[in-house]
């Protein structure tokens, strides 16, 4: 009798440290946010952590970069992460592939590509018929980078299958390094790797993908359809923190959400941070709420089509959970 009741409270004990895994030391829910990249691009996120927005809501969030939407998804589909945040092109994918348990987008945080075209050449004067002929540094198969750089191509007039080279190979977070060593006489760089180029002397930012492809639905934060089933209080509250984020970039200046998101990019000179901001700042960026629309989707879908990477369309309110968004922008 003895010994069963010890073996029934050793069960207690370990279902109870379970339990207590989902809780930090100070009672705050333990989520992990896989982001597709480190990048200044997504200012108002990082407000949300260098302002306690998170802990605001209740939760202790944990940031780890995927090195890429592809490795983000994986990392939301194993359960290596709750959150993703990541182009929404990688859940129409999912769904396609059949999955049961797919991916959801709750909330769109950028309305425009953050990326740039840096050109070996610190003189060039500048147009697209310039690229013709060239060899550019690009962006993987299917992913937003490369598909939002063969929309603008098309926009111009530009074959991107027969007026130019773009390299694909080239893993996520590289091709800055590669560009350095001689490869490409161009290379689509987000910042702070653009701008690092450019004062380096190695190349110079010469168009924004984000003004001349318009408003698209460029990253989005998503979950798997039984994660936001079953934790609706967890999405809201993660939506809420984010959309505080996007509040107080929408009512500072540059140099001010610089200061604040700074110790997330302790090796950037402030100077040069405030200089990055100030490009995102100027383009439009980020959107006043998190509401994914679905004119964003049926545009995503448009892209993916025009670059033969969609197979099916998924219909919005498969994919797109709103009330989120909605409830956090009420606020």
């Amino acid at each position: 009798m003895k010994k069963k009741l010890i073996c029934v409270l050793a069960v207690i004990t370990l279902v109870a440290s379970l339990l207590a895994g989902c809780k930090s030391s100070d009672g705050l829910k333990e989520v992990t946010l896989n982001e597709v990249a480190h990048s200044i691009f997504y200012a108002p996120m990082y407000v949300a952590f260098e302002k306690d927005y998170f802990k605001d809501e209740g939760l202790n969030v944990k940031l780890v970069n995927g090195l890429g939407a592809d490795k983000t998804m994986t990392a939301v589909l194993s359960g290596d992460c709750e959150i993703g945040f990541m182009g929404a092109e990688t859940t129409i994918y999912v769904y396609n592939e059949g999955a049961e348990d797919y991916v959801v987008n709750f909330a769109q945080l950028t309305q425009r590509a953050g990326n740039f075209l840096v050109s070996r050449d610190p003189n060039e004067v500048f147009s697209w018929k310039n690229v013709k002929g060239k060899t550019v540094i690009g962006g993987r198969p299917g992913g937003m980078p490369q598909m939002v750089f063969e929309y603008i191509l098309k926009k111009q007039g530009i074959d991107p299958k027969k007026d130019l080279t773009i390299i694909q190979n080239i893993d996520f977070g590289l091709t800055s390094q590669a560009f350095s060593t001689g490869q490409g006489d161009y290379t689509i760089e987000f910042e702070p790797a653009a701008t690092a180029l450019e004062l380096e002397g190695v190349g110079k930012v010469v168009a924004s993908l984000g003004v001349e492809s318009g408003k698209v639905p460029y990253t989005a934060f998503a979950v798997k359809k039984s994660y936001l089933e079953k934790n609706p209080d967890v999405i809201q509250g993660f939506t809420n923190a984010i959309q505080k984020g996007l509040d107080f970039v929408a009512t500072h200046t540059p140099e001010e959400i610089a200061k604040v998101i700074q110790p997330q990019f302790a090796e950037t000179d402030f100077d040069k941070l405030v200089m990055i901001v100030t490009r995102y700042y100027n383009q439009d960026t980020w959107k006043e709420n998190l509401v994914f629309e679905e004119a964003s989707l049926t545009l995503l879908q448009d892209i993916l089509a025009d670059s033969g990477e969609l197979s099916a369309r998924v219909p919005y309110e498969v994919i797109v959970s709103t009330k989120f968004a909605k409830k956090a922008s009420d606020k």
